[in-house]
C-alpha cells in the first residue's frame, strides 16, 4: 500500500519531524493537529471557519455516522466531503473507540464488536469488514482499521487478547480495502497499536501490523485514564518502534504542552475534542495557560484573549465581553471560543513546523511549555 508521506526534515535534539502528507483531497502539513467532527460537523464551526483558522484535515466518526443519518444514505448523496460541504481532507475513526468509551453496550467477540445503540437500543454489529463497508461509504481520505482499545489497568492476559484480535481485524480489513480497490483511488489506511503499558504486547502488535504494511500507523490506547507519565512513556516507545518513513498518529490527546512533547517523541498526527469542548466551558487557551472566562477578574478587561494572534475571536471581541456572553450561556460565545481555541492549537502546530525546520525545535518547545504550565499553575 502506498504512503504519500515525505519526510523533510528531523530536529538535530529530539525525535521531532516535518513531513508532508498527500490525500486524494489534498496536501497535509506535519506535525498537523485535526480538529474533530463527529456527527459531520465540528461543533460550532462552519466548513469556511475551519478554513480560516487553518484546519487542514478534520475527522469523522465511523460509529456515530452510521447510527445516522447511516453511511449508506451518506454514500448516495455524494460522500461525506459533499454531505458536509469540507473539501478538505478528512480521516475516519473505524468505531473501535466505542468499544472502550460505551463498553457497557459493548459484547467483543471473535469476529467484532455487536452494540446495543445509544439511541434506541438496536443491534448492530461492527466487524473489519462491516467497518471497512462504512468508511468506503464515506469517502474518507485516511480510514482506521477496527482495532480493541482495552482500558489502561487491563491484565496482561486481557490485553493479549486485545492485541491479537486487533491484528486479526487489521489483515481482515485490509484485505477487503485490497479487494475493493481502495488504494487505487489514492485513499489510505492506517493500522492501530494497542498493548496498553506491556511494552511487549505494544512491540508485538507494532511488529504484526508492520508486516501488514500499512501506509500509516496510530499509537492508540492511551489518554484512556491512565497518568500523563504513562502516556507519554507508551507513545515514546511505541513511537521508535514505527517505520520512519511512514506517518505515525497517536489519537485523542492532548493538552497543549502534551503535543509538543509528543512531536518531540517523533508523532506527526493528533485528534483531540479538547479544544471545542472547553471552548463550550467557558474555557479558553494562551500561550501562559488556559483560563476560565467565568472569573470575575475578566469582567472589565479589555484585552483580546491572545494579543495579536490573527484570528476572528481576538481581533474584535474583548475578555470582558467574551465573559458575558459566557455567563449569559450565549450561543456566540461558544462559537467564538471554539474559533479562538481551534486556531490556538493549529497555530501552535504551525510553529512547531516552522521551528523544525529552523533547527530549533527543542529549546523552543521547552521554553513554550514552561511558559504554559507556569501560567495555568499561577
Amino acid at each position: 500500500m502506498k504512503s504519500g508521506f515525505e519526510l523533510l526534515k528531523k530536529d538535530d535534539n529530539s525525535a521531532a519531524r516535518r513531513g508532508r502528507l498527500q490525500t486524494p483531497h489534498g496536501i497535509i502539513e506535519t506535525p498537523v493537529f485535526m480538529p474533530v467532527g463527529t456527527q459531520a460537523t465540528v461543533k460550532g464551526m462552519t466548513p469556511e471557519m475551519l478554513t480560516q483558522v487553518g484546519s487542514q484535515i478534520i475527522l469523522g466518526n465511523t460509529y456515530h455516522l452510521n447510527l445516522r443519518p447511516g453511511s449508506t444514505l451518506i454514500h448516495e448523496l455524494g460522500g461525506l466531503h459533499q454531505f458536509m460541504n469540507w473539501q478538505g481532507p478528512i480521516l475516519t475513526d473505524s468505531g473501535g473507540f466505542q468499544v472502550f468509551s460505551l463498553s457497557k453496550l459493548c459484547k467483543i467477540t471473535e469476529g467484532g464488536v455487536s452494540f446495543k445503540s445509544h439511541l434506541d437500543g438496536a443491534d448492530i454489529f461492527l466487524g473489519p469488514r462491516e467497518s471497512f463497508q462504512v468508511q468506503s461509504d464515506l469517502g474518507s481520505d485516511i480510514a482506521m482499521v477496527l482495532d480493541e482499545c482495552p482500558p489502561f489497568d487491563c491484565t496482561e492476559e486481557d490485553c493479549t487478547g486485545a492485541v491479537e484480535r486487533t491484528t486479526r481485524w487489521a489483515r481482515e480489513f485490509r484485505d477487503v480495502a485490497l479487494e475493493s480497490g481502495h488504494s487505487e483511488l489514492g485513499r489510505m489506511i492506517f493500522g492501530i497499536v494497542q498493548g496498553a503499558g506491556f511494552e511487549h504486547l505494544r512491540q508485538r502488535s507494532a511488529e504484526e501490523l508492520m508486516d501488514l504494511d500499512f501506509p500509516g500507523y496510530a499509537i492508540g490506547g492511551v489518554s484512556v485514564g491512565e497518568p500523563e507519565p504513562d502516556m507519554l512513556a507508551q507513545v515514546e516507545f511505541t513511537a521508535k518502534l514505527l517505520p520512519v518513513n511512514k506517518p505515525r498518529y497517536t489519537m485523542g490527546v492532548g493538552t497543549p504542552p502534551q503535543l509538543l512533547k509528543m512531536i518531540g517523541l517523533g508523532v506527526d498526527m493528533f485528534d483531540c475534542v479538547m479544544p471545542s469542548r472547553a471552548a463550550r466551558h467557558g474555557t479558553a487557551y494562551t500561550p501562559n495557560g488556559h483560563i476560565n472566562l467565568r472569573n470575575e477578574r475578566f469582567s472589565r478587561d479589555e484585552l483580546p484573549l491572545v494579543e495579536g494572534m490573527e484570528n476572528y475571536t481576538c481581533q474584535n471581541f474583548s475578555r470582558a465581553y467574551l465573559r458575558h456572553l459566557v455567563k449569559t450561556e450565549e450561543i456566540l460565545g461558544k462559537i467564538l471560543l471554539t474559533i479562538h481555541n481551534l486556531h490556538f492549537y493549529l497555530d501552535l502546530l504551525r510553529q512547531a513546523r516552522d521551528h523544525i525546520e529552523s533547527g530549533d525545535f527543542h529549546s523552543w518547545s521547552m521554553n513554550w511549555i514552561a511558559r504554559y504550565e507556569n501560567g495555568s499553575r499561577g
